[in-house]
């Protein structure tokens, strides 16, 4: 039997999406480097954007398409301020730590 022929259920891509989505939350909870909590907070995103897929694919619908491209669209633009605010914060201290973004008060 060819193993590329059986289809894969909805409820194995909900499962993938749900540990990664996880695995994004232990990352944003547990770590204090900024970078990280970025990354992490990428993971949430693309579990949200296999969500998208998995059901337009079940559905025979392309808006989940349409709805993943915009999540990576506002992905990109919240690493880009995300990366901004460290790079601003390890200018003035040289040690970037998510509890140093006070600094930015004016």
């Amino acid at each position: 039997m060819n193993s590329a022929l059986l289809p894969v259920s909805l409820m194995s891509y909900v499962g993938l999406s749900a540990v990664i989505f996880f695995i994004g939350v232990g990352g944003v909870l547990l770590r204090r480097n900024p970078l990280i909590i970025l990354m992490s907070i990428e993971l949430m995103w693309n579990s949200a954007n296999l969500l998208f897929l998995a059901f337009a694919r079940v559905w025979l619908n392309n808006a989940g398409h349409i709805f993943a491209f915009l999540v990576i669209t506002v992905a990109a633009a919240e690493a880009a301020i995300g990366l901004a605010i460290v790079v601003v914060v390890f200018r003035r201290t040289h040690h970037v730590d998510v509890d140093d973004v006070r600094l930015l008060k004016g």
